[in-house]
């Protein structure tokens, strides 16, 4: 290589960004640019100058690596060479060796580190920009569930309003890990979600999923306008509400169309009249 590859890792855990600087430094084709905490940290990055490398935490809250990857496509932002880095185990991260040009499992082998460094220069050297895109354009399309032929389409249209629009900040997809196997369920397929201690059931109408997040998280990944609170511990998708009723009592409560009573507490109640124009 003629120069140092302009190079930003973003990481929400500082220990983690700082570990894999440290190892960085050690290579003199890697010129570490700047290191971010988050996902709109490193859209920032980008847009103000040229960035040829990212090595790209998934799970962050907020804008997770998915989503950085979304706004780069969106914005018509210069795609860099992104190496995933990720505390998944090795059976949920098959995906990203079909897609991306590497990935490091958390915590980085420095050994691990060289052979992705070695796959790097070598995509470097033959400029596989376009394919190297379209990859990452049909990773988020599996991930997310959005169509990726329409993103192709637009993106090869320049049609980057169009874009923007299909790819939302909320995700399409829970991915639930049960086991050894990793379900994806699509959110427009959710019902209810009640909280059971450090777990969520997730409803469908295939049957329950636990899940392993908070509702702070929940909230950050689900669109508000389609995932109704009505409890401390619970939201509801409106899609699937057929009537709000209220008893003597003064209690309320949401029947759903597949017949379900969930309970709306009363801090909660002007929202869930308001969300669902009663």
């Amino acid at each position: 290589m003629n120069s140092p590859l302009s190079t930003i890792i973003v990481d929400d855990e500082p220990l983690a960004r700082k570990g894999l600087a440290v190892r960085l430094q050690a290579h003199s084709d890697i010129d570490i640019h700047a290191q971010c905490s988050n996902g709109r940290e490193a859209i920032e990055t980008l847009t103000a100058g040229k960035v040829e490398l990212m090595f790209l935490d998934i799970q962050m809250p907020g804008l997770d690596g998915f989503g950085v990857i979304e706004q780069i496509i969106a914005q018509g932002l210069p795609m860099p060479m992104v190496v995933f880095v990720t505390a998944f185990d090795q059976y949920a991260i098959k995906a990203f060796e079909v897609h991306a040009i590497d990935y490091l499992l958390k915590p980085v082998d420095e050994s691990r580190l060289s052979q992705a460094l070695d796959k790097i220069r070598q995509h470097k050297q033959v400029q596989q920009d376009s394919d190297h895109k379209s990859k990452l354009v049909r990773l988020v399309s599996d991930v997310t569930g959005n169509d990726c032929e329409k993103i192709l389409e637009q993106l090869a249209n320049n049609d980057a309003d169009k874009l923007s629009e299909n790819l939302s900040q909320y995700t399409d997809v829970l991915a639930i890990k049960d086991g050894g196997e990793v379900t994806r369920v699509m959110v427009k397929d959710i019902l209810w979600i009640d909280a059971a201690g450090d777990y969520m059931c997730v409803y469908t109408g295939e049957g329950t999923h636990i899940l392993r997040k908070t509702m702070k998280q929940l909230e950050e990944i689900l669109d508000p306008k389609v995932f109704i609170r009505s409890h401390r511990s619970s939201m509801v998708n409106k899609h699937y509400i057929e009537k709000f009723c209220s008893q003597l009592n003064g209690e309320y409560f949401l029947v759903m169309k597949n017949g379900k009573e969930l309970k709306v507490s009363r801090s909660y109640k002007e929202k869930v009249k308001q969300a669902i124009n009663c």
